[in-house]
């Protein structure tokens, strides 16, 4: 509405719609924070009940562009996302995995230049609505991830996260941060910010293609020395929310202790493992 108001009163009606055009780019560098340029990735996987929820409530005043990688979803989350005007649609010939559809967001979100990156998931467990907050401490130079925490603030109790699903939470991350020395409420979101300089750094490419990658590229962000900031975020289980089965959950968390002992290791200096050893080497 402000951009129509502004265009209405400055601009002759015959240059109208081209107005709005540079008005929005105005607007958009008067928003832009620190000037940073800010992605938001979407790893998607039949996300076609949520995705319009999930991108509606994307702050596109400061999100520079977002990217949508389908990892050869069985509904209609590709028509969607192009209903919805994503800039940047991929699509997998194939499913490869969680960590293989993260991996092609980031590339092509540092390819197109963005100097931070929001990974979100378009089931909307997650709000979109902190992506300001996590933008700001990145923008800033305050830190280089940040992650949205469902533990702080009992937002996974309160968002009726499954009994077994929040017990072994805890148990992992009481691991975890023995093994890696440190002290975050939880490995586990699936909501993340990252700044270019750390992405640049980690060799996440060759990193797993499954769900254990989300656990090896925060380890490899502290075998780096990086510090890592958490934020409250409220989230929401629901019928259409995203879930692993038993199976993966038992495969997922032996994964996850088996990076943390490989981590633990390798600091010691016993055995050093590709899993953190510099990107290109």
């Amino acid at each position: 509405m402000i951009k129509i108001i502004i265009c209405l009163i400055l601009i002759p009606k015959s240059k109208f719609l081209m107005s709005i055009f540079y008005v929005n780019f105005i607007l958009h560098i008067f928003f832009m924070i620190n000037e940073k340029k800010i992605a938001v990735v979407l790893p998607a996987f039949n996300a076609g009940k949520t995705l319009t929820r999930t991108y509606n409530e994307i702050p596109l005043d400061i999100v520079d562009f977002v990217v949508l990688t389908d990892d050869n979803s069985t509904d209609n989350t590709l028509q969607i996302a192009r209903q919805l005007n994503i800039k940047h649609i991929i699509s997998h010939d194939k499913n490869k995995g969680y960590g293989a559809n993260q991996k092609t967001c980031y590339n092509k979100a540092l390819e197109s230049g963005a100097d931070i990156i929001i990974m979100l998931h378009p089931d909307y467990q997650y709000t979109p609505k902190l992506l300001h907050s996590m933008s700001y401490l990145i923008a800033n130079g305050l830190y280089h991830v940040v992650l949205g925490s469902r533990i702080l603030g009992n937002g996974a109790i309160n968002g009726k996260m499954p009994f077994h699903r929040y017990f072994f939470n805890r148990i992992l991350t009481f691991i975890q941060n023995i093994l890696l020395n440190q002290k975050l409420s939880e490995y586990h979101t699936g909501y993340r910010a990252y700044s270019r300089e750390i992405l640049e750094k980690i060799d996440y490419n060759s990193n797993s293609d499954d769900f254990v990658f989300d656990n090896q590229i925060l380890a490899q962000v502290i075998y780096l020395g990086y510090d890592i900031a958490e934020i409250s975020c409220p989230t929401m289980y629901f019928k259409e929310a995203s879930s692993i089965n038993l199976k993966r959950s038992v495969i997922y968390g032996l994964g996850v202790l088996l990076v943390s002992v490989k981590y633990f290791i390798d600091k010691t200096g016993v055995y050093h493992f590709r899993l953190f050893r510099d990107k290109g080497l």
